[in-house]
Protein backbone atom coordinates (compact mmCIF):
# COMPACT_ATOMS: atom_id res chain seq x y z
CA UNK A 1 0.00 0.00 0.00
CA UNK A 2 1.75 3.25 -1.29
CA UNK A 3 -0.34 5.31 1.66
CA UNK A 4 -0.91 3.77 5.42
CA UNK A 5 -5.07 3.98 5.40
CA UNK A 6 -7.14 4.64 8.13
CA UNK A 7 -10.07 2.30 9.25
CA UNK A 8 -12.39 3.58 11.88
CA UNK A 9 -14.00 1.93 14.67
CA UNK A 10 -16.29 2.66 17.85
CA UNK A 11 -16.06 0.76 21.17
CA UNK A 12 -18.47 -1.59 21.50
CA UNK A 13 -20.37 -1.82 25.06
CA UNK A 14 -22.76 -4.89 24.86
CA UNK A 15 -21.46 -8.73 23.35
CA UNK A 16 -23.32 -11.78 22.27
CA UNK A 17 -24.48 -13.34 19.03
CA UNK A 18 -27.71 -11.27 18.40
CA UNK A 19 -25.90 -7.94 18.41
CA UNK A 20 -22.66 -9.45 16.36
CA UNK A 21 -25.92 -10.20 13.76
CA UNK A 22 -27.25 -6.69 14.21
CA UNK A 23 -23.90 -5.59 13.19
CA UNK A 24 -23.11 -7.75 10.41
CA UNK A 25 -26.73 -6.65 9.04
CA UNK A 26 -25.66 -2.58 9.32
CA UNK A 27 -22.56 -3.81 7.33
CA UNK A 28 -20.08 -4.07 10.43
CA UNK A 29 -17.98 -6.64 12.29
CA UNK A 30 -16.82 -6.87 16.04
CA UNK A 31 -13.08 -6.10 16.79
CA UNK A 32 -11.07 -6.92 19.17
CA UNK A 33 -7.94 -5.00 19.48
CA UNK A 34 -4.90 -6.06 21.80
CA UNK A 35 -1.12 -5.92 22.74
CA UNK A 36 1.42 -3.00 22.36
CA UNK A 37 0.98 -2.50 26.05
CA UNK A 38 -2.68 -1.57 26.31
CA UNK A 39 -5.43 -3.04 27.76
CA UNK A 40 -7.93 -4.88 25.26
CA UNK A 41 -10.76 -2.82 23.53
CA UNK A 42 -13.86 -4.36 21.78
CA UNK A 43 -14.71 -2.44 18.86
CA UNK A 44 -17.00 -2.40 15.69
CA UNK A 45 -15.62 -1.13 12.50
CA UNK A 46 -17.26 -1.60 8.46
CA UNK A 47 -16.55 -4.43 6.86
CA UNK A 48 -15.84 -3.14 3.32
CA UNK A 49 -13.03 -0.90 5.46
CA UNK A 50 -11.32 -4.49 6.74
CA UNK A 51 -11.57 -6.54 3.61
CA UNK A 52 -10.30 -3.33 1.59
CA UNK A 53 -6.98 -4.07 3.39
CA UNK A 54 -6.51 -7.54 3.28
CA UNK A 55 -7.30 -7.68 -0.40
CA UNK A 56 -4.11 -5.46 -1.11
CA UNK A 57 -0.83 -7.09 -1.84
CA UNK A 58 0.48 -7.86 1.45
CA UNK A 59 -3.20 -9.11 2.93
CA UNK A 60 -3.34 -9.50 6.70
CA UNK A 61 0.31 -9.04 6.99
CA UNK A 62 -0.68 -4.82 5.88
CA UNK A 63 0.13 -2.34 8.86
CA UNK A 64 -2.58 0.05 9.06
CA UNK A 65 -4.13 2.74 11.03
CA UNK A 66 -7.13 2.44 13.61
CA UNK A 67 -8.82 5.09 14.93
CA UNK A 68 -11.21 4.55 17.75
CA UNK A 69 -13.47 7.15 18.56
CA UNK A 70 -13.04 8.30 22.01
CA UNK A 71 -9.38 6.23 22.50
CA UNK A 72 -7.04 7.41 19.61
CA UNK A 73 -5.14 5.99 16.53
CA UNK A 74 -3.00 3.08 17.47
CA UNK A 75 -0.88 1.29 14.06
CA UNK A 76 -2.32 -2.54 14.22
CA UNK A 77 -2.58 -5.19 11.60
CA UNK A 78 -4.25 -8.87 11.72
CA UNK A 79 -3.60 -10.85 14.49
CA UNK A 80 -6.32 -13.56 13.65
CA UNK A 81 -9.58 -13.39 11.99
CA UNK A 82 -13.04 -15.70 11.27
CA UNK A 83 -14.18 -16.16 7.74
CA UNK A 84 -17.82 -17.64 6.84
CA UNK A 85 -17.55 -21.18 5.84
CA UNK A 86 -20.66 -20.31 3.57
CA UNK A 87 -20.48 -16.86 2.12
CA UNK A 88 -16.62 -16.49 2.33
CA UNK A 89 -16.67 -12.44 4.02
CA UNK A 90 -14.80 -11.65 7.30
CA UNK A 91 -16.71 -11.92 10.34
CA UNK A 92 -14.47 -11.47 12.95
CA UNK A 93 -11.26 -9.85 13.58
CA UNK A 94 -8.58 -9.55 16.13
CA UNK A 95 -6.07 -6.83 15.71
CA UNK A 96 -2.63 -6.39 17.47
CA UNK A 97 -1.41 -2.96 18.27
CA UNK A 98 2.18 -2.49 17.02
CA UNK A 99 5.01 -0.89 19.28
CA UNK A 100 8.07 0.59 17.31
CA UNK A 101 10.90 -2.04 17.46
CA UNK A 102 8.56 -4.94 18.75
CA UNK A 103 8.99 -7.69 16.62
CA UNK A 104 6.13 -10.38 16.11
CA UNK A 105 5.41 -13.98 14.26
CA UNK A 106 3.42 -13.54 11.52
CA UNK A 107 2.96 -16.12 7.96
CA UNK A 108 4.11 -15.05 4.91
CA UNK A 109 4.13 -17.24 1.74
CA UNK A 110 7.07 -19.40 0.42
CA UNK A 111 7.58 -18.44 -3.66
CA UNK A 112 9.77 -21.05 -5.72
CA UNK A 113 11.56 -18.94 -8.75
CA UNK A 114 13.69 -21.22 -11.38
CA UNK A 115 13.31 -24.57 -12.81
CA UNK A 116 15.26 -27.46 -11.01
CA UNK A 117 18.14 -29.53 -13.26
CA UNK A 118 16.36 -32.67 -12.14
CA UNK A 119 12.87 -31.28 -13.84
CA UNK A 120 14.82 -30.45 -17.00
CA UNK A 121 17.85 -32.63 -16.94
CA UNK A 122 16.01 -35.59 -15.62
CA UNK A 123 12.05 -35.86 -16.34
CA UNK A 124 11.66 -35.29 -12.61
CA UNK A 125 8.47 -33.23 -10.66
CA UNK A 126 8.61 -29.94 -8.40
CA UNK A 127 6.78 -30.90 -5.29
CA UNK A 128 6.40 -27.40 -2.94
CA UNK A 129 5.21 -29.21 0.41
CA UNK A 130 5.15 -26.18 2.29
CA UNK A 131 3.65 -23.29 1.26
CA UNK A 132 3.96 -20.64 4.06
CA UNK A 133 6.17 -19.96 6.88
CA UNK A 134 6.20 -18.09 10.29
CA UNK A 135 8.41 -15.63 10.94
CA UNK A 136 9.85 -13.08 13.48
CA UNK A 137 10.49 -9.82 12.68
CA UNK A 138 9.87 -6.19 12.79
CA UNK A 139 6.13 -5.45 10.82
CA UNK A 140 7.58 -3.07 8.88
CA UNK A 141 10.73 -4.62 7.53
CA UNK A 142 8.46 -8.34 6.92
CA UNK A 143 9.03 -9.74 3.70
CA UNK A 144 5.23 -9.86 1.17
CA UNK A 145 7.28 -13.48 0.42
CA UNK A 146 10.41 -15.55 0.70
CA UNK A 147 11.43 -16.26 -2.74
CA UNK A 148 13.52 -19.63 -3.14
CA UNK A 149 15.39 -20.98 -5.91
CA UNK A 150 15.18 -24.28 -6.74
CA UNK A 151 16.70 -24.45 -10.20
CA UNK A 152 19.96 -26.56 -8.65
CA UNK A 153 17.65 -29.04 -7.33
CA UNK A 154 18.57 -33.02 -8.90
CA UNK A 155 15.79 -35.77 -8.59
CA UNK A 156 15.79 -36.63 -5.07
CA UNK A 157 17.23 -33.46 -3.45
CA UNK A 158 15.08 -31.21 -1.20
CA UNK A 159 15.01 -27.43 -0.02
CA UNK A 160 14.64 -27.03 3.35
CA UNK A 161 13.63 -24.52 5.86
CA UNK A 162 16.91 -24.22 6.60
CA UNK A 163 18.04 -23.40 3.14
CA UNK A 164 15.84 -20.43 3.36
CA UNK A 165 17.20 -17.01 3.31
CA UNK A 166 14.94 -14.04 4.49
CA UNK A 167 16.65 -11.01 4.82
CA UNK A 168 18.32 -9.21 7.36
CA UNK A 169 16.28 -8.36 10.70
CA UNK A 170 13.88 -11.34 9.71
CA UNK A 171 14.03 -14.89 11.55
CA UNK A 172 12.38 -17.88 9.92
CA UNK A 173 10.66 -20.60 12.57
CA UNK A 174 9.93 -23.70 12.01
CA UNK A 175 11.79 -26.85 12.26
CA UNK A 176 14.91 -26.88 10.59
CA UNK A 177 15.47 -30.37 8.20
CA UNK A 178 11.49 -29.55 7.28
CA UNK A 179 11.07 -30.14 3.38
CA UNK A 180 9.86 -26.82 1.50
CA UNK A 181 10.39 -28.51 -1.58
CA UNK A 182 11.70 -31.64 -3.40
CA UNK A 183 12.40 -32.85 -7.19
CA UNK A 184 10.79 -36.59 -7.27
CA UNK A 185 11.38 -39.63 -9.95
CA UNK A 186 8.07 -39.47 -12.33
CA UNK A 187 6.88 -43.16 -12.32
CA UNK A 188 5.31 -44.53 -15.60
CA UNK A 189 2.28 -46.30 -15.07
CA UNK A 190 2.44 -50.27 -14.55
CA UNK A 191 0.39 -52.71 -17.46
CA UNK A 192 -1.36 -54.61 -16.63
CA UNK A 193 -1.22 -57.94 -18.36
CA UNK A 194 -3.30 -58.75 -20.84
CA UNK A 195 -3.45 -62.63 -20.42
CA UNK A 196 -3.32 -63.81 -16.46
CA UNK A 197 -0.70 -65.95 -15.68
CA UNK A 198 -1.61 -69.73 -16.04
CA UNK A 199 -5.16 -68.97 -17.95
CA UNK A 200 -5.00 -70.55 -21.87
CA UNK A 201 -5.22 -67.71 -24.95
CA UNK A 202 -8.50 -67.29 -26.75
CA UNK A 203 -8.52 -68.10 -30.33
CA UNK A 204 -10.51 -65.73 -32.58
CA UNK A 205 -13.67 -67.05 -33.45
CA UNK A 206 -13.98 -68.75 -30.22
CA UNK A 207 -12.71 -70.66 -27.26
CA UNK A 208 -9.84 -73.11 -27.22
CA UNK A 209 -12.95 -75.79 -26.60
CA UNK A 210 -14.68 -74.62 -29.41
CA UNK A 211 -11.71 -74.97 -31.98
CA UNK A 212 -10.98 -78.11 -31.07
CA UNK A 213 -14.57 -79.54 -32.15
Amino acid sequence: MSEKVTVKAEKRETRGKNEARRMRAAGNIPVVVYGGGGESVATTAALADLAAVLRTETGANTIFSLDIAGEGVSDVMFQDRQIDAVTGRLIHADLRRLVKGEKIEMTVPVHLTGEPVGVKDDGGMLEQVIREVKVLCDPASAPESIDADVSGLHVGESLHISDLKAGKGVEVHGEADAVIAHVVVVKEPELESQVEEGAEPQVAGGSADESAE
